[in-house]
C-alpha cells in the first residue's frame, strides 16, 4: 500500500472541500487528512478515491462519498476511548476514521467476502478494530452499551435492538428511509426517552435482516 505525495495533496484538497460543506471539527478533519481514502476503493477506480462520491465495492455495496463519513462522524461526537459500534464494514473507511479519532471500533458486516477482505485491510494497516461477520439488526450485545452507534447503510426505520445496546448518554446516528433516507441523530437521555433529530437527506444501500 503506497501513499504519494500526490495522494497526499489530493486528500489535502478533499478536506478542504469537507470545510467548505460545512465539517467544522479538527479533530475529524485531521483524521481524513492522514487516512488514505485510496487504500479503501477497488483499484480500478483509485483516480476517483478523493472525490466527494460514493464508490462501488463488491457485492454491489458501495463506500459512502467522503462528505457523508464525516457528517455521521461529527454527528456521533466522537472523542477518545468511547465505545463505538459500526452497522455495515463495507471496506473499513469509516471504522479507520473511528480508530483514528481514539475510539474503541465494533464493526459488523453481513457480507463474507467484503468481512474477510475487510479484516485484511485492518490487519496491514495494524488497526486493532474488532470486527464481525452477522446480522446488523441484532447489534453486538457482548460489548453493549456503546458510547456510539453508526448504521452505514438505510434503515426503514430505526433498529430497536440496536437502541437498547446505546448507553444512556449515548448518540445513534441512523439514515432511516426508503428509497431516500434522513439522517437521524438520536440520544438516550433516560432508560425509556430518546431525543430525535434529522439532518438532510442521503441515499444509502438498504439495511438487511439476516446475512450472507
Amino acid at each position: 500500500m503506497i501513499d504519494t505525495l500526490k495522494d497526499k495533496g489530493l486528500r489535502k484538497q478533499m478536506v478542504e472541500d469537507l470545510k467548505r460543506k460545512g465539517v467544522d471539527d479538527v479533530q475529524i478533519l485531521e483524521a481524513f487528512n492522514e487516512i488514505p481514502r485510496h487504500f479503501f476503493v477497488p483499484q480500478s477506480l483509485y483516480g476517483h478515491a478523493y472525490e466527494d462520491t460514493p464508490l462501488p465495492i463488491a457485492c454491489k455495496q458501495t463506500i459512502s462519498q467522503p462528505y457523508t463519513v464525516a457528517m455521521q462522524t461529527q454527528l456521533l461526537e466522537v472523542s477518545k476511548n468511547k465505545r463505538i459500534l459500526e452497522i455495515g464494514t463495507g471496506s473499513g473507511y469509516q471504522a479507520v476514521i473511528l480508530k483514528k479519532l481514539g475510539a474503541y471500533v465494533y464493526t459488523i458486516e453481513r457480507h463474507k467476502h467484503i468481512y474477510e477482505e475487510t479484516k485484511k485491510i485492518f490487519e496491514k494497516l495494524y488497526f486493532n478494530i474488532a470486527a464481525k461477520y452477522g446480522d446488523g439488526y441484532l447489534g453486538w450485545n457482548e460489548f453493549a452499551p456503546y458510547d456510539g452507534i453508526v448504521v452505514t447503510c438505510g434503515a426503514p426505520e430505526v433498529p430497536q435492538k440496536l437502541l437498547s445496546q446505546l448507553k444512556v448518554g449515548g448518540i445513534m446516528v441512523v439514515p432511516v428511509g426508503d428509497n431516500t433516507q434522513t439522517m437521524t441523530k438520536i440520544i438516550r437521555v433516560s432508560e425509556d426517552k430518546y431525543e430525535t433529530t434529522h439532518h438532510g437527506s442521503f441515499r444509502f444501500v438498504p439495511m438487511v435482516e439476516s446475512y450472507e
